[in-house]
């Protein structure tokens, strides 16, 4: 089972994939974005999600992101596999070790009004950058209220999994000397195409994550490298930050980026990446 939102003949709907069937949350709830149902329960024991009707072919559909529009920025992590923070020498932070290794979470946020769905081709905004890169992370969403959370809580807060592609543009990220505007570009957010219920993946999550540009794969890493787990993260996050249903939490990303390879290979005109992680699924975007 996968949650989903998708347009089909021309309306947009949120609803449960089971197998190769889409069933949309009308007939139980009314219509209801995918925000507004995990925001109505809170934590609470999800309803049941036996087919009900026909259902509607996923070929049939278009998926956008699960959370087309999510109620505030993205929750992001940087430099959080130790492969990747040792790759990025340029932005040198002051609570790194002599290994280039944070010490505590580098906390970011990134927009994405709309973030944008899998198969949907992103703008390269040359008029502003030349140097665009991929980031492929596992993204948590909050099911739960929580605040002042133990480690222990957290598990049980997680709604689901899913994908993010945290573009960024590392000369824009450079020139400011911070993280927010180089990575909150028009479309910079590709989520999806799905949010894999917390229920069907371990805890925590032991993911195999990729990246492939043009077929070729550029990162390959497993979510139990990274150095701030996400109980941490959560728990840490939520000391001072009341997290709420439908928070969007990106992990950080393995080794590999565009920007470390010798020389650097950029996003250009043209270019396919998918982003892939086990369990969860592939998003494919075009550039």
């Amino acid at each position: 089972m996968k949650f989903a939102t998708y347009i089909y003949n021309g309306d947009e709907y949120a609803g449960v994939q089971i197998a190769d069937k889409m069933y949309s949350f009308d007939s139980l709830f009314g219509r209801v974005s995918l925000l507004e149902f995990i925001q109505k329960y809170d934590g609470k024991p999800l309803p049941d999600f036996s087919p009900n009707g026909d259902g509607v072919s996923v070929n049939d559909v278009t998926f956008i992101a699960p959370i087309p529009r999510p109620f505030r920025n993205i929750f992001c992590i940087g430099k959080n596999y130790a492969d990747h923070a040792k790759e990025v020498k340029e932005t040198i932070q002051s609570n790194q070790d002599e290994n280039l290794i944070p010490k505590a979470p580098i906390y970011f946020t990134k927009t994405a009004i709309p973030a944008v769905g899998d198969g949907a081709t992103i703008p390269l905004h040359t008029h502003l950058t030349k140097m665009a890169d991929y980031e492929a992370e596992l993204g948590v969403v909050i099911g739960k209220t929580l605040s002042h959370a133990t480690q222990e809580e957290v598990a049980d807060a997680i709604f689901g999994y899913t994908i993010i592609n945290d573009i960024t543009a590392r000369d824009v990220q450079n020139k400011h000397s911070q993280w927010f505007y180089g990575k909150s570009l028009d479309g910079f957010c590709p989520m999806g195409p799905t949010i894999v219920p917390a229920s069907e993946i371990a805890f925590p999550p032991a993911l195999k994550i990729k990246c492939h540009v043009n077929g070729e794969t550029r990162q390959d890493g497993i979510t139990t490298d990274l150095i701030f787990d996400i109980p941490y993260i959560i728990s840490d996050l939520s000391q001072g930050i009341t997290l709420y249903p439908g928070d969007i939490i990106a992990t950080g990303t393995p080794a590999g980026i565009g920007h470390a390879l010798t020389p650097p290979q950029y996003l250009k005109a043209g270019d396919v990446v998918e982003c892939e992680i086990e369990k969860i699924g592939v998003l494919t975007n075009y550039f």
